[in-house]
């Protein structure tokens, strides 16, 4: 499919590219990037009143990009993995560093992390996706750690699902403990805390926290309850400790033993941003973008690991509930920047007017055909998640289609090279017919070239006639009676009429077993294929069933994918079964038509032969009734 895909774009670019980059720089006044990527779409950045709404600078940030609808062309135009995906400013030159969070095709999701240089506000700024890629080599893109700049010290998304949550910054700081996974986060996977087993971060030189330093904390938690003094994050050192807690709904900063003022508290079961900003002087709580609390003083000087969701001291309790985009700063963040990952990485209305998609451009002839494309490399997406037993199901019907499919072709073959002969043998019966005594000689080859009438050429084809095979076995009877009479003059009795018809019938059967050999193997297909494949789909949704139990997480995202993977084997099945109908009773209708010309045959060569063959008059009673219709 990527091959498919590959070449597709390359004619296009090839033939298309060059006008329409150069009328999309005209209309649009923005230059194309690189002419081997051949479509785009604009991405509007909005902090004015009606996106963001921010009222102070943000900086260098980390922009969340949520690709879904939006970007349903793109997600057929581009690489499965979205490996060709770029973001550019709107100058055409300047690549913007970006990192994949989750990307997938079959559901129409993707998230990515833009860093945009210097965020502005109250402003309208536009970069570009480009998708598409169709040239020889593709240039390798920035790192994906340089989506965050050189503040960040640590950066976790909690994308991952079964080891502990890894650094996304390029610092390394992977956590040492594993934790449950939220298979529904804020932005994709999160993390899911039980309130008694925290996640440990070893200390590292980048974590080391100095006296009175800067330092900025922004998560997003989702409690499952309003606790009792619920540590959210911890570290501590002897006398100096730093946490964030929960207490009853109520978010504060505990320094050393001082508190922040109490403020509203925020609901249970809902996900909250919040963030804490140290200047030196004091500390800051924010509560979604907004200022929430205060402590006056410095962050402490602290080297010693650091605890997510569990106590900093004994007594206390662990926080519950989910947590999902843990970052920490080395500097004090603007309120600009956390308003702006306050809304960016939420789900509400401004967040999506902040952050819009617009239409795709270029690429006009792929847009035609990308529909019926994307559908076709769904399916490669779809086997992705198919699971053992589901394989063995498809195994089991491609063996099935592979040897209906051979069975077929053969027969299609051999009806054709006998339906040839019988239209020769045919038009040279009809000449003999009206003599059949010509059979009466000891001349096999006469018998067999019907009297000469065919010629070396057709010989070969007539033989593989059906209707030949009938007529020597005839000839031979005739041949064998008339043999007892040296002078053969005595002709045939109606018992040997009888006879002989009978023998000729015995041929009948023998030609349809022979037509009919193999058919068994299509039917086998008709009526064995979808129940193999409805028993790898029932297989496959048990399993994926018994999962989502074992996990306790009931969502799309993890129902999909299971029953999409287990639902294509049941489509195998069906795709084995329904040519193979179609091709049994084409093949069938075909044999039936054989099956009649033999039998039309037949009786044809039983009335001529009683009609040449009569016994001389009063050697018996008249019996050419009866030997002419044996039946």
């Amino acid at each position: 499919m990527t091959s498919l895909r590959t070449i597709s774009g390359l004619c296009f670019s090839l033939i298309f590219s060059a006008p329409a980059y150069a009328e999309d720089a005209k209309e649009n006044k923005d230059p194309w990037w690189n002419p081997d990527w051949s479509e785009r779409a604009k991405i509007t950045f909005d902090t004015s009143g009606d996106g963001a709404g921010l009222a102070d600078p943000a900086g260098s940030a980390a922009v969340l990009v949520r690709l879904s609808g939006n970007f349903q062309a793109g997600f057929g135009a581009a690489k499965e993995d979205g490996s060709d995906i770029r973001f550019v400013a709107a100058d055409g030159k300047t690549l913007l560093p970006h990192q994949i969070e989750k990307y997938d095709g079959m559901l129409y999701e993707a998230l990515m992390w833009v860093k945009l240089p210097d965020a502005k506000p109250a402003t309208k700024e536009s970069f570009y996706v480009y998708y598409g890629f169709s040239g020889k080599e593709m240039a390798a893109a920035e790192k994906p750690t340089e989506a965050f700049d050189e503040n960040f010290s640590l950066v976790y998304h909690f994308a991952e699902t079964g080891v502990a949550p890894v650094d996304s910054s390029a610092n390394g700081n992977n956590a040492e403990t594993v934790g449950a996974t939220s298979l529904a986060g804020m932005i994709g996977n999160g993390l899911l805390l039980s309130g008694v087993a925290p996640i440990t971060i070893p200390a590292k030189p980048t974590l080391q926290w100095q006296q009175g330093q800067t330092f900025t904390l922004s998560t997003w938690i989702k409690p499952t309850s309003l606790q009792k003094d619920a540590v959210i994050f911890s570290r501590s050192e002897g006398n100096a400790s730093f946490s964030l807690l929960l207490d009853q709904g109520v978010p504060m900063i505990n320094l050393a033993g001082t508190r922040s003022g109490n403020g509203a508290p925020i609901a249970a079961a809902i996900w909250t941003h919040l963030a804490v900003v140290a200047d030196g002087k004091s500390l800051q709580l924010f509560v979604n973008g907004m200022p929430y609390g205060n402590v006056a003083g410095s962050l402490p000087a602290l080297n010693s690991p650091l605890v997510i969701g569990g106590p900093a001291a004994t007594g206390t309790a662990g926080f519950a509930g989910e947590m999902d985009e843990f970052t920490l700063s080395k500097t004090a963040r603007s309120n600009g920047w956390v308003k702006l990952a306050a809304i960016n990485q939420g789900s509400s209305d401004a967040a999506q007017r902040a952050v819009s998609l617009g239409e795709s451009e270029g690429g006009e002839a792929k847009a035609e055909s990308g529909g019926a494309m994307e559908h076709v490399m769904l399916f490669g997406d779809i086997a992705k998640n198919m699971m053992f037993d589901g394989w063995i199901a498809i195994g089991v019907c491609i063996i099935m289609m592979a040897i209906g499919w051979t069975v077929a072709v053969k027969k299609f073959l051999y009806l054709n090279s006998i339906e040839k002969g019988s239209k020769l043998f045919l038009k040279k019966w009809k000449e003999l017919s009206t003599d059949l005594t010509a059979l009466d000689t000891e001349n096999k080859s006469s018998v067999s070239t019907l009297g000469g009438q065919i010629e070396s050429s057709q010989q070969a084809s007539i033989e593989k006639s059906p209707l030949f095979h009938i007529y020597q076995i005839g000839a031979d009877e005739i041949r064998h009676r008339l043999d007892k009479d040296n002078n053969r003059v005595q002709g045939l009795s109606g018992r040997s009429i009888q006879a002989i018809r009978a023998s000729l019938d015995s041929g009948l059967v023998h030609e349809t077993h022979r037509l009919s050999d193999g058919l068994v193997y299509l039917t086998m297909s008709i009526a064995g294929g979808p129940y193999v494949g409805l028993l790898g789909t029932v297989m496959g949704v048990m399993i994926t069933f018994a999962i989502i139990a074992k996990s306790g997480e009931v969502n799309v995202n993890s129902i999909a994918p299971g029953i999409a993977s287990a639902l294509l084997a049941t489509v195998v099945g069906l795709v084995v079964a329904i040519p193979a109908l179609f091709i049994y009773s084409y093949l069938n209708t075909r044999i039936k038509n054989s099956l009649g010309l033999m039998q039309v045959f037949i009786d044809e060569f039983v009335a001529k032969m009683a009609e040449f063959y009569r016994p001389p008059a009063g050697t018996e009673p008249d019996s050419t009734g009866s030997g002419s219709k044996a039946h």
